[in-house]
């Protein structure tokens, strides 16, 4: 149902465009991790795997903020698509804890 009360597009406006932006920025984050880090406790299929979801993932952002623009912010996003987003983003937030904890052994065994 469409809803033209300003205030309603106000409030949708403050609280979804910064999570959006969010999303693209734990998934570029996410993304130059698994480009360029050596992730020793991931094989290539599931590196490959996660990087093409989160490449997935930014586009379908990408197309989501470019609606709520072109909408200017009179449509919102189902919790149903957002959910998945958020699940990939706490999935790369644990192999950026794993990465971390592979660079500190590392490091503890070279004397550093």
């Amino acid at each position: 149902m469409f809803n033209s009360d300003p205030s309603d597009s106000s409030l949708l406006r403050s609280i979804l465009e910064p999570l959006l932006e969010d999303f693209q920025y734990w998934f570029q984050r996410s993304r130059l991790l698994l480009e360029t880090e050596p992730l020793l406790f991931l094989s290539a299929e599931k590196r490959a795997d996660l990087l093409a979801r989160v490449a997935v993932a930014q586009q379908e952002v990408s197309t989501a903020q470019l609606l709520f623009r072109a909408m200017d912010g009179q449509v919102g996003i189902e919790t149903s698509v957002m959910k998945p987003w958020h699940d990939l983003v706490a999935e790369c937030w644990q192999v950026a804890v794993r990465f971390r904890m592979q660079e500190s052994s590392q490091n503890n065994v070279n004397g550093l």
